[in-house]
């Protein structure tokens, strides 16, 4: 609390700037009522809000004797004083109510409290009447005057400021409130196996350190979903999560991602360019595949994880980040580190925490509970509230091999929202189809055959549920894509 100067002026001049800082639409009112009774040294005060229907004053926060008993209460706009100066928009000084048509009794008689002069400003934003600010009696017995009302009138209108400002802080936190709810949901994971549940324990286990963490796990199965689960957790989730896919890029990319580049570094460079490790700065960086990251940047990333600074493309001067790396990859690492095809230093400082996340094929009770999980998120972004999955299209989700993995079935189920024509999906609505016949073949008399068999049809979905891109499939399959042409040529599969 302030101290408070001698001059009345002087006093309200420390107020006003203490009362405009204040941002808790809750705690506001409470503040601004005790410092008109402290400063207008009144028996009482109470600060009056226009509800949303634009007709009625409620009383939000008083002060004085009976301020239970006056809470319970509210006046319309015109009615009393304070109906009168809401409804008039202009402060009002009544220096005996009794003399005063405009007084209203009732209030006054039912709380029995005894009123003799009244000071009433009016809060306002632009035009806009938000609610009143009255004092009632002063402590001395004397009546208010004109320069009581002055100084009110002022101090009610840094109030109002104030009440503004608030009611747009909160505006904004509810905002946020609302798209964090959404991100949640959005990311949220789903799952009641025994692995999926170890996962997210041990995620949430390592949230609040500052261990770095390696993430394995076939391509779709949520290993960024672990990640954002875990930066979210984390201390670090007020300040940026930010991904790079390391596979997707060559070396000389890949090195002008992480850490950016200066101003004429090279051909192209017209303006400075900050890398990740720099915008992650206080978050987290989560590097995905970094198990396609070459020899050459390993050991640069290396570096900047041991020693907390790096130089950008072309620079000369150090950067210093505090920076939590979560890393992920869908290669047998600890093979590539055998091989000497990835550093066995730097996977160690990127192997503090392992979580180890399963493909959808060992996570068969999970499945529905997916497929559901993420129908009822697209029928709400469909606005098609009454769609159904059929007994067939439970029964084709349930028993189709699902190669890549929670990112295909949520690919299917959004455009099965999309392609249905009526309120229930049907398994034509999916992007394949596993018939009867398809699925008793898999139990062929010859092994020979069943084997063949399910090669062409596990080839053929995992091509088939990445577009038909056979590097990627080779990858999802831990394959040679050489082999993979020679599969696909040999099985005749249209791929």
């Amino acid at each position: 609390m302030p101290t408070y100067s001698s001059t009345p002026l002087q006093y309200f001049n420390d107020l006003s700037t203490w009362v405009s800082c204040v941002q808790d639409q809750k705690q506001l009112p409470s503040l601004i009522v005790d410092t008109a009774e402290r400063m207008m040294q009144a028996k009482a005060s109470s600060l009056l809000l226009l509800d949303e229907d634009g007709e009625t004053l409620r009383f939000e926060v008083t002060t004085g004797p009976k301020k239970l008993e006056i809470k319970k209460h509210e006046i319309k706009i015109g009615q009393g004083i304070a109906g009168f100066v809401a409804k008039t928009g202009e402060p009002l000084l009544v220096k005996d109510v009794t003399k005063d048509p405009r007084w209203y009794k009732p209030i006054s008689d039912n709380i029995d409290f005894k009123t003799k002069s009244i000071a009433c400003s009016p809060l306002k934003i632009n035009a806009d009447i938000i609610g009143v600010l009255q004092i009632i009696d002063r402590k001395d017995g004397l009546s208010f005057n004109n320069d009581d009302l002055n100084i009110l009138n002022v101090f009610a209108n840094v109030c109002s400021v104030a009440i503004h400002n608030a009611r747009k802080v909160e505006a904004v936190k509810r905002q946020n409130r609302e798209l964090t709810e959404q991100v949640v949901e959005k990311y949220k994971i789903v799952g009641k196996g025994r692995g999926v549940k170890k996962a997210v324990s041990d995620g949430l286990k390592v949230a609040n350190t500052k261990a770095s963490v390696l993430i394995l796990g076939e391509s779709g199965t949520g290993k960024e979903l672990m990640a954002r689960m875990i930066h979210m957790q984390s201390a670090r989730k007020d300040y940026p999560l930010v991904v790079l896919n390391c596979g997707a890029l060559t070396e000389t990319l890949l090195e002008d991602e992480l850490f950016g580049h200066e101003k004429g570094a090279f051909t192209g460079a017209v303006s400075l360019k900050k890398g990740k490790f720099e915008l992650a700065d206080k978050g987290t960086l989560f590097l995905d595949e970094i198990g396609e990251m070459s020899l050459n940047m390993q050991t640069r990333l290396l570096r900047v994880l041991q020693e907390g600074t790096y130089y950008r493309v072309g620079g000369s001067v150090s950067i210093s980040v505090d920076v939590r790396v979560i890393s992920a990859t869908n290669r047998d690492i600890e093979k590539a580190v055998k091989e000497k095809k990835f550093r066995e230093d730097l996977y160690y400082r990127l192997n503090v925490v392992q979580i180890k996340i399963p493909s959808l094929r060992k996570r068969q009770t999970d499945i529905l509970l997916l497929a559901y999980h993420f129908l009822e998120y697209f029928k709400k972004e469909q606005a098609r509230p009454e769609l159904k999955f059929s007994q067939e299209t439970l029964r084709v989700l349930e028993s189709y091999l699902w190669p890549g993995n929670i990112r295909e079935l949520r690919n299917a189920i959004e455009r099965a929202v999309i392609m249905c024509e009526g309120p229930m999906i049907s398994s034509e609505d999916l992007p394949f189809a596993v018939g009867e016949k398809e699925r008793v073949s898999f139990y062929e008399p010859e092994l020979k055959k069943a084997i063949i068999h399910f090669k062409k049809e596990f080839v053929g979905r995992t091509l088939q549920s990445v577009q038909g891109n056979r590097t990627h499939a080779a990858k999802i399959l831990k394959i040679q894509r050489t082999y993979l042409s020679r599969l696909i040529s040999d099985l005749d599969i249209n791929g």
